[in-house]
C-alpha cells in the first residue's frame, strides 16, 4: 500500500483540527486546570476523546494542513474550545467570589491558602465552596454533559474557516458580568446577616466603651458565620446547579 503526501496530510488534518478544539477545552475547564492534573494526562485525555469521536465528525474542509488557511482553521478550533471551557470556568469562579465575600465578612480573610487551580491565594471558605461545587459537578455528570456538548459542537459549528460569530463573542463577554452577580447572590444572605451582627456590636461598643469589642465580636462572628454556612449550603449548591445550567445554555447559544 502506498500513500501520497497529500493523503497523509489530509488524514493528519482530520485528527489535528478536532484535537485542537478538544485540547483547548481541557486546558480551560476548572477540573483539569492547574497542577492537580499533569499536562501529559490532559494531552492523553484530549487525544483519547478525539480518537473516540472522530468517526462521528463531519467532513473536514479541503485545505492543506501546513498552509495559511490551515493555520486559520487551527486558530478557530482552538478559540472555540477555549470559549466553551471559559464559560464553565466563570461558573466556578462565581462560587469562589461568593466564598471570598463570606470569608471577609466573617473575619477569615487572613486564613488563605494557595488555590491549586489558579495558583493564587484564596480564603479557605472559598476553597471549601469550590471543592463542594466540583464534587457536585462530577456527581451531576456535568463532565459527561460537557463532552456531549463538545461532540455536538462539531455538528453545530463544523471544522472550517468560520469560527464564533460576533454575537457569540458579545454574549460571552457579557457573561463575564454574571460572575459578579452570581457571586453576590451566593453570599448575600450570609453577608447581610453578618453585617447586622457587626452593626449590633457597633451599637454595643458605643453604649459600653469599656467593652473589648474585638475579643467578643470575633468569636461570635466566626461561630455565626460557620452556622450560617451550614444551614445555607443546600441553597448555595442549588444556585450553583442553576448557574451551571445557564452556562450550558450559553455554550449551546454561542455555537449556533
Amino acid at each position: 500500500m502506498q500513500f501520497s503526501e497529500s493523503q497523509l496530510l489530509t488524514l493528519v488534518a482530520g485528527i489535528a483540527w478536532p484535537f485542537l478544539r478538544v485540547s483547548a477545552l481541557f486546558l480551560a475547564i476548572p477540573v483539569f486546570t492547574g497542577h492537580m492534573v499533569p499536562v501529559r494526562v490532559r494531552v492523553m485525555l484530549a487525544a483519547s476523546v478525539t480518537w473516540l469521536i472522530s468517526p462521528m465528525l463531519p467532513a473536514m474542509p479541503d485545505a492543506a494542513l501546513f498552509s495559511l488557511s490551515g493555520f486559520w482553521i487551527a486558530v478557530q478550533q482552538f478559540l472555540i474550545g477555549l470559549a466553551i471551557g471559559l464559560v464553565l470556568h466563570l461558573v466556578f469562579e462565581a462560587v469562589v467570589f461568593g466564598g471570598q465575600s463570606v470569608a471577609y465578612s466573617m473575619g477569615l480573610g487572613f486564613a488563605s491558602m494557595v488555590d491549586p487551580q489558579t495558583g493564587v491565594q484564596v480564603p479557605v471558605i472559598a476553597q471549601f465552596y469550590q471543592i463542594l461545587a466540583t464534587l457536585l459537578f462530577l456527581a451531576m455528570d456535568g463532565h459527561l454533559i460537557l463532552i456531549r456538548l463538545l461532540v455536538d459542537s462539531f455538528q453545530m459549528l463544523p471544522v472550517g474557516f468560520e469560527g464564533l460569530s460576533a454575537d457569540g463573542m458579545r454574549r460571552l463577554a457579557l457573561w463575564a458580568s454574571r460572575l459578579f452577580a452570581a457571586g453576590v447572590l451566593f453570599s448575600l444572605p450570609l453577608v447581610t446577616a453578618l453585617l447586622l451582627v457587626n452593626l449590633g456590636f457597633g451599637v454595643a461598643s458605643r453604649a459600653a466603651p469599656q467593652l473589648n469589642i474585638f475579643s467578643v465580636g470575633f468569636p461570635v462572628s466566626l461561630g455565626l458565620g460557620l452556622f450560617l454556612i451550614g444551614i445555607s449550603l443546600p441553597d448555595v449548591l442549588s444556585l450553583f446547579s442553576g448557574f451551571l445550567d445557564d452556562g450550558y445554555q450559553l455554550m449551546t447559544a454561542i455555537l449556533q
